[in-house]
């Protein structure tokens, strides 16, 4: 079939020449639209006007779809590798705007499950299956710069809310879905012209996307060159062993608590800005800040995610997660204790740990890298996001639950969020700890030495 050709791989395979600087403006354009997600909160305080929702069941689309995202990742990362990245885009776009559909649907007609359906179930399943293609593909345009890779490609994941933030607020405006009087139709006519506008979007990454040809590498780079230290394992793990050793399931737990003291905050970011500093502006300004609020996580967010990974190129990524970890939990305490004393303090604590919770995503690829070696770790990587998943539901639970019942008690401003906030402190501890222990791969988990670095079998398993 026609259609089926050119989705294959073999019709994207780059010629000699091609410049691998081209390869990331088409991943970025697939992972700008999927970080919509981190806008999520902009739809919170609409939905909950127009149909009468709680906090909780407010976060429940954004939580199904990163469930969604990391059990797709899980479950299709080999699939992705053996149709190629075009087929996967496609797939990730066409999922991921069906779930703006049928969630607009779900509006007008008035039924909020068929939202949790098609945002959280629907576009989930886009989100992860967009999510690992990008990566996957960047990683082998640039082995001799995995850090820079995987921040290269996440980073636009982390940023899709820049642009998904005042997109949100202008349309719901627009469209009457926003303020006191906010409407389940005005919310579902924002949904549907997204969709559309995602739509378009997401179809210029999939048309531009290229791969290597096979035993391609960088020009002057050979890889007997490239950096080693302890970790950095020169033999390769298969994905069915990687799940049996503890690192992976260290190396779980760290991304897992990272992601969850991160995307507790994100996920409610709005809220939390008004609720810390509720009287200290007009209500309309106050407004007006929180959308910027959310504007300069996601900017933070993406940053993060290209800078800090790049550096774990020269540190290394046992020493950045030190810093995410260790400095991300002293900063949520400084937080707790300002209680919406100082809003530069509060921005500049903010805007930090959401660098380090986007930078986790960029440099744990990387981390999988020297552990496993390049021999299936993509399948490994997509494997490890099911700590994404768990993440998922643990941080906006936290967070939603404990504020809800704290309002419920009448508690007022910043004292909403105390103890969530010191559940987070200590889960980034815990983290931390489990940092610390991971070590170097034992042999026995190691492929026999029948398939070296290089080979044709290892180089089928690294695009998985």
């Amino acid at each position: 079939m026609a259609e089926a050709g050119f989705l294959t791989r073999a019709r994207i395979v780059a010629p000699p020449g091609w410049s691998r600087w081209l390869v990331p403006p088409a991943a970025l354009s697939i992972h700008l639209a999927i970080g919509q997600v981190y806008a999520w909160s902009a739809f919170k305080t609409p939905l909950a006007t127009a149909l009468d929702l709680s906090g909780v069941a407010t976060a429940l689309p954004f939580t199904l779809g990163i469930i969604m995202l990391g059990l797709s990742s899980a479950l299709f990362g080999t699939k992705v590798d053996t149709n190629g990245p075009r087929w996967a885009m496609v797939v990730a776009s066409s999922c991921f705007v069906a779930g703006f559909l049928i969630s607009a649907l779900g509006l007008y007609l008035g039924w909020y499950w068929l939202v949790v359906l098609g945002y959280g179930f629907v576009g989930g399943i886009g989100l992860g299956v967009g999510y690992i293609s990008p990566v996957s593909t960047l990683m082998k345009w640039f082995p001799d710069k995995p850090g820079l890779a995987t921040g290269l490609a996440i980073m636009g994941f982390g940023g899709g809310a820049l642009i998904a933030s005042p997109l949100t607020a202008s349309l719901l405006k627009a469209f009457g879905g926003s303020g006191p009087e906010a409407s389940a139709s005005g919310i579902g006519s924002t949904f549907l012209v997204m969709g559309l506008i995602y739509l378009v979007f997401m179809s210029v990454g999939w048309l531009l996307i290229r791969v290597p040809a096979d035993g391609w590498l960088p020009p002057g780079w050979d890889p007997a060159s490239a950096k080693k230290s302890g970790l950095i394992s020169t033999a390769q793990v298969s994905a069915k062993n990687a799940i049996r050793t503890p690192q992976f399931w260290l190396l779980w737990v760290v991304l897992c608590f990272n992601v969850t003291a991160g995307i507790g905050i994100l996920e409610r970011a709005n809220p939390i800005f008004q609720d810390f500093f509720r009287g200290s502006s007009p209500a309309e300004s106050l407004a007006a800040a929180a959308v910027g609020f959310v504007s300069i996580l996601s900017l933070a967010n993406s940053a993060g995610r290209i800078a800090w990974s790049s550096l774990s190129d020269v540190l290394g990524r046992k020493n950045m997660y030190r810093i995410y970890l260790g400095v991300g939990a002293l900063l949520y305490l400084l937080i707790t204790l300002l209680e919406g004393g100082n809003r530069v303090v509060f921005l500049i604590a903010s805007v930090l740990i959401l660098s380090f919770y986007g930078a986790g995503f960029a440099t744990v690829p990387a981390y999988l890298r020297d552990l496993f070696g390049t021999y299936q770790v993509g399948a490994i990587h997509g494997r490890l996001l099911t700590a994404w998943s768990t993440a998922g539901v643990l941080g906006p639970l936290i967070v939603n639950a404990i504020a809800d019942a704290r309002i419920e008690a009448g508690v007022e401003g910043p004292a909403r969020y105390t103890i969530a906030f010191v559940i987070m402190i200590v889960l980034l501890v815990i983290a931390f700890v489990c940092n610390e222990l991971i070590k170097p791969v034992s042999d026995r988990f190691h492929e026999p030495p029948a398939e070296p670095a290089g080979t044709a079998s290892e180089t089928k398993g690294a695009q998985a």
